[in-house]
């Protein structure tokens, strides 16, 4: 099955599982509910033969021959227990509504047409449809009921996006599954079969865009041979529903056409920049537009010109609004010759300029101030520019949560800060009312996704980092969903829907995150990894050109405490928060304690919630982390009956890493914070394995992910 590539329609063969085929396996069902797929699928009645129907209809064949052992037929007629597929343009007296579901999204019915039962997927365009049957085919593997179907669904987010940062010469920054699976050198020409596989997954999970390269842009990208390679993936894409975007280099005018400058209030730049996009749209006609990161990590930008953030973005935008193109303006920026908490730099910067982008400009913020850790309080400028609409950024790739090996499931992660109130115009301003654009009323809405995707074959360098993916394209669709319902589905289409298996997988992939932020950073720590690679524990690290470059930054523990004072006795970064929850993370009595470090710089002896001082409490969440990890190995070596040797003994390796490096990951923390605190370890806590000199002198010169 996995071994086979997801693109041909054909029943999948009996093979090896190597994770190739994602959450679309398609096994053979038990007995009940082979018989229930068959009984609901005898025949695939569809209103044409586009290639987006078309794909819809090959995968309902394939998935259904899988499943069931029998390939329904396509019939031009209805008959007992067919699939319809059905636009009111095809089918005008449908029995139901497609008002309200946008140009994606679907209605599912079991319902009466011609005196038989059917099965009717409606929508107002084929992609519609497209989404419409992978629902469907969600419910069939995940054995949900198959009767009585009524079922409407539409995204409230219209730009799903993935972020691909990945660079021409084949590498992947924070990429842990392989090389780029875009393949430059032999594009345009050769588009193998791994890139429909891809369009295919991302549209199985309601993701429709895609930027193909690094955001740390080259200019090449946007020479007329990479504009040709752009638009051959394109070709590829666009019957799954999924435009592709362009990361830009700002100073692209000058490296490719010597012009003198980059300033965006000169003519001469914003002809350079419209006359670049006639040329891409010319060669992709639904290119979506640009992602710009200026100013930022060394990366050129208008304020290099003393302009601003929006005369940079403003300009860009006029030059693809006649193609209906959109401009997304990262706001991760921090400059070297700030002395402010980096934390504070985003917000400085642009609420200022709320009201003043382009109407075609989104400003595409993380979910935290900082960058990507594995607990960050939500980002302060989400609810306070309702003037302008802000798409959010979540990291997939796990540079500081494991990499590629470490079980650490973001789900839970994802819907904390989706869920997280703003208070921006009072209880339940929540960040995905933000970014949905229903609190403020924006009708361009966004969210991306760093992606994890290599060219591993399992896609994304483990098993059950593919779960990532999949939850963020399902709750990128619906920010409704929980981490735990979306875990199960995953789960049960990975693997099985027998409960005997999905039950402790999900319960074990739900605490994950949590296990990982004990073992790395508890009670609101953040970026003690050790520099460059962000692979492993580096707390000590003091002596990078940069202050925020170094870990000693953000914990500041000395002999007294450890935490940064981020309240108004510190940076003040609280102030960049509405009132209630500035107030409430203005005290470190109401500030809640897995964020207590994030705010504030507290004595070792500060008594927690558990009435442990933050000391034994520090060390109680290092212990707890690990003993979470020996807990999942128990878990996952209890399931090898349910689970194919392949992906079972991945995963127990995997584990096994994951063990001794969070055991690692504790020791070395300790070591170095008791060096400072000089408290002794609470009873029953084990000394860590090595002296802090021995920790110190690790070094990672090859860790992948880091260029």
């Amino acid at each position: 099955m996995a071994g086979t590539s997801l693109s041909p329609v054909m029943a999948p063969t009996a093979q090896a599982e190597d994770g190739y085929d994602l959450w679309l396996r398609y096994a053979q069902a038990d007995a009940p509910r082979s018989a229930a797929i068959s009984a609901h699928a005898t025949a695939i009645v569809a209103p044409g033969t586009g290639p987006t129907l078309t794909i819809a209809t090959q995968e309902l064949q394939r998935a259904i021959a899988g499943m069931s052992g029998t390939t329904p037929a396509l019939s031009a007629t209805f008959q007992q227990g067919a699939l319809l597929l059905a636009t009111p343009a095809s089918t005008p007296a449908l029995p139901v509504t497609t008002d309200g579901l946008g140009s994606e999204g679907y209605a599912i019915r079991s319902t009466m047409i011609d005196g038989k039962a059917v099965t009717l997927i409606a929508a107002n365009s084929d992609v519609g449809l497209l989404q419409g049957t992978y629902n469907w085919l969600r419910l069939a593997q995940s054995g949900e009921s198959l009767d009585n179907l009524d079922i409407r669904s539409a995204p409230k987010i219209g730009l799903r996006l993935l972020n691909h940062w990945d660079n021409l010469n084949g590498t992947v920054e924070r990429g842990y599954a392989g090389q780029s699976i875009w393949d430059w050198w032999r594009l345009p020409d050769w588009k193998g079969p791994r890139y429909a596989d891809y369009a295919r997954a991302n549209a199985s999970i309601g993701i429709n865009g895609t930027v193909l390269n690094n955001v740390n842009a080259k200019a090449d990208s946007l020479t007329a041979s990479y504009i040709a390679k752009a638009a051959a993936l394109a070709d590829v894409f666009r019957p799954y529903g999924i435009k592709v975007y362009l990361s830009v280099k700002w100073t692209a005018p000058m490296e490719l056409d010597g012009l003198k400058t980059a300033d965006p209030l000169d003519p001469q730049v914003a002809a350079w920049w419209k006359a670049k996009a006639d040329e891409i749209y010319k060669a992709i006609p639904d290119f979506g537009g640009f992602l710009v990161k200026a100013n930022s990590e060394g990366q050129p930008g208008p304020q290099d010109y003393n302009r601003t953030h929006a005369d940079g973005a403003n300009m860009l935008a006029a030059a693809v609004k006649p193609h209906n193109g959109i401009v997304m303006w990262r706001a991760f920026v921090y400059a070297h010759d700030n002395p402010d908490d980096r934390a504070k730099q985003a917000y400085t910067d642009f609420k200022p300029l709320d009201g003043k982008f382009a109407d075609n400009v989104i400003v595409q913020v993380k979910n935290g101030a900082i960058d990507f850790q594995p607990r960050e309080p939500f980002h302060p400028l989400f609810g306070a520019m309702p003037k302008t609409p802000l798409m959010m950024e979540f990291q997939i790739t796990k540079e500081y949560l494991g990499q590629s090996t470490h079980l650490t499931y973001l789900g839970p992660l994802f819907e904390e800060t989706l869920d997280a109130d703003t208070y921006a115009r009072g209880k339940g301003s929540t960040v995905s009312k933000v970014i949905d654009g229903s609190l403020e009323g924006h009708k361009l809405t966004g969210i991306a996704g760093v992606a994890n995707i290599g060219m591993d074959r399992d896609w994304s360098g483990s098993i059950f980092n593919q779960a990532d993916w999949y939850a963020f394209g399902r709750l990128a669709w619906d920010t409704s969903l929980s981490a735990d319902s979306i875990a199960k589905e995953w789960a049960e289409m990975t693997f099985s829907p027998d409960p005997k298996l999905v039950q402790p997988v999900v319960k074990m992939m739900m605490g994950s995150r949590e296990a990982a932020v004990d073992y790395m950073t508890p009670l609101g720590l953040a970026h003690v990894m050790d520099t460059g690679h962000h692979y492993g524990p580096g707390p000590w690290v003091s002596d990078l050109a940069r202050p925020e470059w170094n870990p000693v930054y953000y914990h500041k523990a000395d002999a007294n405490g450890i935490g940064f004072d981020r309240t108004k006795s510190g940076s003040d970064a609280v102030g960049q928060y509405a009132p209630p929850v500035a107030k409430l993370l203005a005290s470190a009595k109401t500030t809640p304690e897995n964020e207590l470090l994030w705010f504030h710089h507290l004595p070792w002896d500060y008594r927690l919630k558990s009435g442990d001082t933050l000391w034994d409490g520090l060390i109680h969440h290092y212990d707890g982390g690990v003993r979470y990890v020996t807990d999942m190995q128990t878990t996952w070596a209890s399931l090898k009956p349910y689970v194919d040797a392949e992906r079972f003994a991945e995963t127990e390796a995997f584990l096994t890493i994951q063990h001794r490096e969070a055991l690692w990951w504790r020791d070395a923390s300790i070591a170095y914070f008791q060096s400072v605190s000089k408290r002794p370890l609470p009873a029953g806590s084990a000394a860590p394995a090595h002296d802090l000199d021995w920790y110190k002198a690790l070094k990672f010169p090859y860790a992948p992910g880091h260029n």
